[in-house]
């Protein structure tokens, strides 16, 4: 609930509020299953949007889609609000403005970026690429860059470390080399990362980040909800999607130091899905850009049932806290509890190990960053009812939002515009077409020069024919003339013996 420009989460013995201005030193919401997490995001969500700031929710559970639809007053709340010290009557119940993404494209809009925009050295992170598997892919990127071909989706990709690997005697001199396993063991990176949905994710339009960091004609910030139900299932493609998100805010967004107030605030639900399968390349790279975001403006806010579920170096950055009940029941779980209690800044009033099991449904230990930056006391207290409808709506519901959002129709459609894989197959026609005709101009040389052989051996066969014919009428007629000389010899011989 927004107040006097605060954000007010909840009430023990005084309120529990945020700092606008500490808003994007990041945290943490966390607690066992059915105590209150997902109250504490919408109140801390909805508040953001009051104040102007846009929100991203990853919503894992299809359960937060109710942002969209004004809040119902019940008796449960009432009593919920009366036990806090608010009247129940000044409550407001309001829906929010709300944006549904969907990198599957079937309950949001769809969210899609190209290959280039991710880059190599991301991109063989998300891979689990070695480093010389990832020189083979910054080569390709790079001939890719050169040739002015671009990298829109997986196969213009695929073709393209199929390209430099053919070629890789001829770019050997210029590039360095290209080895052939490497290139393969590439190739079935890609091939799992198209299994799990990457098609969809890779191509074109691709999403402006701008869109995410709207407010509407009231000044609240849009509540971006991306649909996670069928992407968490695909761990690989989920870590894809959100640590992209946060690498392009980062790439983008310019240094703004402390804002008064956040320009986009990330809620990751379920944050554990973002850590267990992650590669620890990956792992290294979020803790990487949750360091430096904040100088850009953005909060990061992470919910899960655990704080051992997130890396400690990424723990350590998260200065605003929300710890709702655990349970003990094995010594692993209860040495989990006394790490977590020793991570507040005590309370002289209670003994913050024993109050994290006694936590009832909707009742948190909260610590927020002070006007210096500092962890306060932490506070026992009630969080408070969100003023929008709690659960997930109907898909009739879903789809008229979304067609009746202004952003509708920019990204429905796919696009596939001519990149790297329709001008390598071009160029592989082309080749083909040129060694076609290369070899059909070769069969007609050869056939030229077989005429004119057959031509040259008709010739000679009727010089050798002429000259057989020229040779027996010269022997013919010399031997008449023979014949002839020798009648007249002989005549002349008898005349003058008589």
């Amino acid at each position: 609930m927004l107040s006097d420009n605060r954000i007010v989460i909840g009430k023990g013995e005084q309120e529990v509020f945020i700092r606008p201005e500490m808003a994007n030193r990041h945290g943490l919401i966390c607690g066992a299953t059915g105590t209150g997490k997902t109250i504490t995001l919408k109140v801390m969500a909805e508040s953001f949007s009051d104040m102007g700031v846009p929100v991203f929710l990853a919503d894992v559970k299809g359960d937060l889609a109710g942002c969209v639809k004004r809040g119902v007053r019940s008796d449960a709340i009432d009593k919920r609000l009366s036990g806090m010290g608010y009247d129940p009557d000044n409550f407001e119940y309001k829906n929010f403005p709300v944006r549904f993404w969907d990198v599957y494209g079937e309950c949001g809009h769809p969210v899609r970026t190209t290959v280039s925009e991710m880059g190599a050295s991301l991109l063989a992170r998300l891979l689990g690429l070695s480093d010389v598997q990832s020189g083979v892919l910054s080569i390709a990127f790079r001939v890719a860059d050169d040739k002015g071909w671009l990298l829109t989706d997986l196969k213009d990709i695929r073709s393209m470390v199929a390209y430099i690997t053919d070629h890789a005697a001829e770019l050997l001199n210029r590039y360095g080399n290209i080895s052939k396993p490497s290139a393969g063991a590439i190739q079935r990176a890609l091939l799992q990362l198209e299994d799990a949905g990457g098609t969809l994710f890779f191509g074109e339009p691709d999403i402006k980040l701008s869109d995410f960091i709207q407010v509407d004609e009231d000044g609240r910030g849009y509540i971006n909800i991306l649909h996670c139900a069928k992407l968490f299932r695909s761990p690989m493609l989920y870590s894809t999607f959100m640590l992209w998100l946060l690498a392009e805010l980062f790439e983008d967004l310019p240094e703004v130091g402390d804002p008064e107030k956040p320009k986009l605030v990330f809620f990751f639900d379920e944050a554990h899905l973002l850590f267990s399968t992650a590669r620890p390349m990956l792992t290294d790279k979020v803790e990487q850009v949750v360091k430096l975001i904040r100088s850009k403006g953005v909060g990061v806010y992470f919910i899960t049932q655990q704080p051992s579920d997130i890396p400690n170096p990424v723990l350590a950055q998260l200065g605003n806290r929300v710890q709702h009940a655990l349970r003990a029941y094995t010594p692993l779980e209860q040495r989990a509890i006394k790490a977590a209690a020793q991570s507040f800044r005590a309370n002289p009033n209670f003994d913050t190990e024993k109050a994290i099991t006694d936590l009832g449904t909707g009742e948190a230990l909260i610590s927020f960053l002070d006007e210096k930056g500092r962890p306060s006391i932490v506070e026992r207290a009630t969080v408070l009812p969100p003023q929008s409808a709690m659960g997930a709506i109907d898909d009739e519901r879903r789809k008229a939002e979304i067609h009746a959002d202004d952003m509708y129709g920019v990204y429905e459609e796919a696009v596939d515009n001519e990149s790297a894989y329709e001008l390598i197959n071009s160029a592989a026609e082309q080749e083909e077409e040129e060694k076609r005709k290369a070899e059909e101009e070769k069969e007609k040389q050869k056939e030229k020069e077989k005429e004119k052989k057959e031509k040259e051996k008709a010739t000679q066969k009727k010089k050798s024919e002429a000259a057989k014919i020229a040779s027996s009428t010269m022997n013919t007629i010399g031997r008449e003339v023979g014949k002839s000389i020798s009648r007249g010899l002989l005549g002349t011989l008898k005349k003058w013996i008589k």
